[in-house]
């Protein structure tokens, strides 16, 4: 008799059992739950050519960043692009000179980098890991709209701020300000028009000389977007040096890297990026 009762004890167990696995099985909130959210971001076509998985920092490296977090919590992020064939690094132009007195001034409050005007998508990717605070590969609602973005280029480098601008207001991402020295526009881009995600936009170009820049550039959504001028150099009568330049670029498109090397741009281009650093 008690050989029976344990009998149908357990048999009586494992039907619970089995219907309470069946439940959770079929309940719709379990079922979510056990699904791993997938990343806007890493969903992107765009994205999935720029992003690789972040490095998982060690925990003398966390413990770093930690102790530096409120300092960079409100980190200035400065892009620069490079004119021509011209690499980021190359300290004769006034771009890469710009980024490098940034980030010496600012060591923690900026992160500035300069990139040819083809490494767009280096740019990007740039970015996007320095947004990503608590490196999960996935950049949360806050983490977007806390971005603080700057971004500025010369010639095709201007024309590829725009893009990259661009890129980011599909992403949802702002940026505080865009500016563009004698831009040229890049095959299939368009530097006239900026994305309603900046905020601010300026414009500085010359028109003499066989290339020169755009001579003005416009908000897609007034609303949004405040273009801050269109400002016009001329170097007629008063040259600037541009030692350590081509030949070439010398003789041929001599204003149009006059203003990429004319101190009074660039000192005012630096005085529009300092204002937003906190």
């Amino acid at each position: 008799m008690i050989l029976c009762s344990h009998a149908l004890f357990r048999n009586i167990c494992c039907a619970a059992s089995a219907a309470l696995l069946l439940a959770v099985a079929l309940c719709p909130e379990v079922q979510a739950k056990g699904i791993q959210p997938v990343c806007p971001l890493q969903a992107s076509p765009y994205l999935s050519q720029t992003i690789t998985n972040t490095s998982r920092v060690n925990a003398a490296d966390d413990s770093e960043r930690i102790s530096n977090s409120l300092a960079i919590s409100r980190q200035l992020i400065v892009i620069g692009f490079m004119g021509g064939r011209v690499r980021g690094s190359n300290l004769v132009h006034r771009e890469a000179l710009l980024a490098k007195d940034l980030q010496d001034l600012y060591p923690l409050a900026v992160h500035a980098a300069v990139f040819a005007n083809h490494d767009g998508s280096a740019a990007l990717k740039t970015i996007l890991q320095l947004l990503d605070k608590n490196r999960d590969d996935c950049l949360s609602a806050k983490e977007k709209t806390d971005a603080r973005i700057v971004i500025f280029g010369h010639s095709w480098g201007a024309s590829e701020t725009v893009a990259l601008a661009r890129h980011l207001n599909e992403l949802s991402i702002p940026v505080l300000l865009t500016v563009q020295v004698d831009s040229v526009q890049k095959p299939n881009e368009n530097d006239g028009r900026i994305p309603p995600n900046v905020r601010e936009a300026v414009n500085f170009y010359q028109s003499e000389g066989l290339l020169h820049g755009r001579s003005s550039i416009e908000a897609t959504d007034p609303k949004q977007t405040t273009i801050l001028g269109n400002f016009e150099s001329t170097y007629r009568k008063n040259p600037v040096s541009c030692a350590g330049y081509p030949w070439y670029a010398r003789a041929f498109m001599k204003s149009h890297i006059e203003i990429e090397n004319d101190p009074s741009v660039w000192n005012k281009i630096e005085a529009l990026i300092r204002t937003r650093v906190l």
